[in-house]
């Protein structure tokens, strides 16, 4: 079973649709309930939506899911039976097979409660018609000529006491992306962080990001340096690591790190950790990248 837990919920939503084929006659019998099993649509909704719900039983690598809404219509041809399932769900992974898995069971059902009178059924084109909130939906989008760059602030990484990891793991999220970051390492001076960001700010540097000085030790002081520099706060960059984060560990909401803009430079403070710093990465990436449009006037 695949771990999904790196992911971050989204509103889910697929829809699929099938068709079952039957003779006019049985499809007329259908529509007038004149069935030895009686009420053939209500009994294959309540079927599609029940194993909807049930699909991580069903299907062995699955998740289970929170499924907030299933919907099923049909609608009756001549001689055929068309099934719609729409479900919904505020999750980490897709719900397409749920919607798959509700329109096969209704198909089932209404096939089980035709058999009786018409031997010649068939089930037709199951499939996915669309699916949307997944990573797709969110693309990593920068402009063109995009320039980030990672500020380490340690004063034993300074001194090369200590191994650097966080920025590490931000150089290998950011070139992994294409990008090609510049990196340095600060000590835990607040006026030396100071001029290095006032420095890549006018340099056009797009999207700074510090890893260090975040917490509450006497020396993290990274949060106050930036403070100085940013013109706006965007509170719900850092809102939205430290929630990440508090899912995972109850720690994160001792980190006080700070995103905001200067001129068109973002820049975002990730705690020193190398774990606090992926897990703060999974939060805002791509979503932070939709933030540069909006910055040159383009909107959303």
């Amino acid at each position: 079973m695949k771990s999904v837990t790196a992911k971050t919920s989204t509103l889910r939503r697929a829809v699929a649709v099938g068709r079952v084929k039957a003779s006019t006659s049985a499809i007329e019998r259908l529509q007038s309930n004149d069935l030895p099993k009686k009420d053939v649509l209500a009994v294959a909704r309540v079927a599609g939506t029940y194993c909807a719900k049930k699909t991580f039983e069903i299907i062995p690598y699955c998740h289970p899911l929170p499924v907030d809404l299933v919907e099923i219509t049909f609608e009756v041809g001549s001689d055929c039976v068309d099934i719609r399932a729409t479900v919904e769900a505020v999750a980490k992974t897709g719900v397409e097979m749920e919607a798959l898995t509700a329109v096969s069971t209704a198909a089932l059902t209404i096939y089980d409660m035709l058999k009786p009178i018409d031997t010649g059924i068939e089930i037709q084109t199951v499939k996915l018609e669309s699916k949307r909130g997944g990573k797709r939906d969110f693309p990593q989008r920068f402009p063109e000529g995009f320039q980030a760059s990672i500020l380490v602030t340690s004063d034993g990484t300074f001194e090369g006491t200590r191994e650097d990891r966080s920025g590490q793991v931000i150089r290998v999220r950011l070139e992994a992306l294409g990008l090609t970051p510049g990196y340095e390492v600060l000590p835990d001076e607040e006026s030396t962080i100071t001029a290095a960001l006032q420095t890549l700010v006018q340099r056009g540097i797009d999207l700074v990001l510090t890893t260090g000085g975040t917490g509450l030790g006497p020396r993290d002081v990274t949060v106050e340096a930036t403070r100085r520099v940013i013109e706006r706060e965007i509170p719900g960059i850092a809102e939205a690591m430290r929630a990440y984060g508090q899912d995972r560990t109850p720690y994160a909401m001792l980190a006080r790190g700070l995103a905001g803009v200067c001129g068109r430079t973002i820049i975002v403070n990730l705690p020193g950790s190398s774990r606090g710093t992926e897990e703060s990465l999974n939060a805002i990436l791509p979503g932070v990248f939709h933030a540069f449009a909006m910055i040159r006037g383009q909107g959303h």
